[in-house]
């Protein structure tokens, strides 16, 4: 089995993902959004490409079913129920409810991976569960496997690259064997001064730091914590549901 990473820099073509088990990364923030949406008792997170998609399905629910939510320029969309702040999805908040979702670089991505045998959606809150859940895929049936950098703006991400590269460590001992590619490679050797804890991520990446700007300094806390949910995120019929 091999693993690949694609590092943001360029858009997912079909072959990238067909057939593969693919874990799509976006640690700051849709990724830690969704899952701790899913942790709190979303029912579940319907992501799209584009807000007109959101407000056209919202159609076909009732009102209170749903909730919109999602950024554009990291600020909530106007009229939406939430942004992509993972504090702002608490229990109280989409308890028992669905998610439609749509951010500039995570639900784009994940879009892009329809083809994919088996898709996860992943940051390092949840990367031990989906090494778990991808690894059993993979292991089961002998499938390639392909990282995908969500990236920001159509750019590298350092963020999503350290956090492919804890992955592609992780699963390459998971699964003994397993040849990375050369982008597994270099996720590998990014990763490496990140190994015991990733908090100062908080200066080394220009999107937290951005962030930071923007007065979401504790939203990059929360998504450069490690494991806090024991949740892998599936995506499944077009839908991000929780995997234990």
């Amino acid at each position: 089995m091999r693993i690949d990473v694609l590092l943001g820099e360029a858009p997912v073509a079909p072959a990238d993902v067909a057939d593969r088990v693919v874990v799509v990364l976006d640690v700051l923030r849709a990724a830690t959004t969704v899952a701790t949406a899913l942790a709190n008792g979303a029912r579940a997170v319907v992501p799209f490409e584009t807000v007109d998609e959101v407000v056209s399905r919202a159609r076909v629910f009732a009102r209170g079913e749903v909730l919109l939510a999602g950024e554009r320029r990291m600020q909530r969309i106007n009229g939406f129920d939430l942004g992509n702040s993972p504090r702002e999805f608490t229990a109280e908040a989409i308890g028992g409810r669905t998610v439609l979702y749509s951010t500039t670089n995570g639900t784009v991505a994940l879009v892009a991976s329809i083809g994919a045998r088996a898709c996860f959606f992943a940051g390092f809150v949840n990367a031990q569960a989906t090494v778990h859940a991808a690894s059993v895929v993979a292991s089961a049936e002998q499938r390639d496997l392909t990282i995908v950098c969500a990236g920001h703006e159509k750019r590298l991400a350092f963020e999503d690259v350290v956090c492919a590269g804890r992955l592609v460590r992780l699963l390459h001992g998971a699964l003994p064997g397993l040849v990375r590619g050369d982008g597994a490679r270099v996720a590998e050797l990014a990763e490496r001064p990140y190994m015991g804890g990733v908090s100062s991520l908080a200066h080394d990446a220009t999107h937290a730091r951005s962030l930071d700007a923007a007065g979401f300094g504790a939203d990059v806390t929360a998504c450069l914590s490690l494991d806090t949910f024991d949740v892998a995120t599936a995506y499944i019929d077009r839908q991000l549901v929780r995997r234990v």
